[in-house]
């Protein structure tokens, strides 16, 4: 078996697995809408942000939610294929760790991508998002590289983890951080100092700036799209680079 061959081998398996389960498909899709709707909806009939809907301002934020949320938790599945020894059977295979590695970040980049798709299409339809072309190829270039970044952070996470439980403990802890840190549901621009140190350390934040800026054509927080790019593109980097390192070192 080639390496390119196993790739897709292993890129088909998590894919399959997805459609087969539609029900994720809805339940990935729940949370934001609940978001989009009640929230969005609720705080924004007293909220207005730079004369945007408040609704249509959470939206790239909400977004990012979807990614790291469903992203993050992709790690699980290293878990439960050590449970069910389906690990074991890859990785005698003969193929690299580096491999199975991308493997598993392909598939997992693809059902998100999906939802993403999805939430795009309702966004356009419902909640008052006007794409253009440049703003639509620049938001899933954004989104696909966070969704790198972060299910590299989940499979290493899966990788160090023997239990859902702790999978599941160590996650709770790193993701609401990183949500809530990375002024998805605000402005960030008058925020304390204190607090705004705290959201410009948080990768995440230059991912919900950049979308905010391309989607809704508003000022950059954090100096200028440019400055998002190469913020994102190093945390996808990082990320993808101690992934690789953790799966190398996993032992079953």
């Amino acid at each position: 078996m080639s390496e390119l061959s196993g790739l897709y081998a292993l890129w088909y398996r998590e894919f399959k697995v997805f459609i087969r389960e539609r029900s994720r498909i809805v339940s990935s899709l729940v949370q934001p809408l609940m978001w989009l709707v009640i929230f969005g909806t609720g705080l924004g009939s007293v909220v207005e942000i730079s004369g945007a809907n408040y609704q249509a301002y959470i939206f790239p934020g909400i977004l990012v939610m979807t990614v790291l949320f469903g992203s993050l938790f992709f790690g699980l599945y290293i878990i439960m294929d050590k449970r069910v020894d389906f690990l074991k059977e890859v990785l005698v295979a003969p193929l690299s760790r580096t491999t199975i590695f991308f493997g598993k970040v392909l598939g997992g980049a693809t059902d998100g991508a999906i939802e993403i798709c999805i939430l795009l299409v309702l966004g356009q339809l419902f909640f008052g998002i006007h794409f253009t072309l440049y703003s639509l190829f620049v938001s899933l270039v954004v989104i696909a590289l966070l969704m790198v970044a972060i299910i590299s952070l989940g499979l290493t996470f899966g990788s160090l983890m023997s239990s859902p439980e702790g999978f599941g403990l160590m996650s709770s802890f790193v993701i609401f951080p990183l949500f809530f840190l990375s002024g998805a549901l605000f402005p960030v621009k008058n925020l304390p100092s204190w607090l705004y140190a705290f959201v410009a350390v948080n990768p995440v934040s230059y991912a919900v700036d950049a979308l905010r800026t391309v989607i809704l054509r508003t000022p950059s927080g954090f100096g200028g799209l440019g400055i998002d790019f190469i913020v994102i593109v190093a945390f996808a980097l990082a990320m993808v680079g101690i992934g690789t390192q953790a799966l190398k070192r996993m032992k079953i």
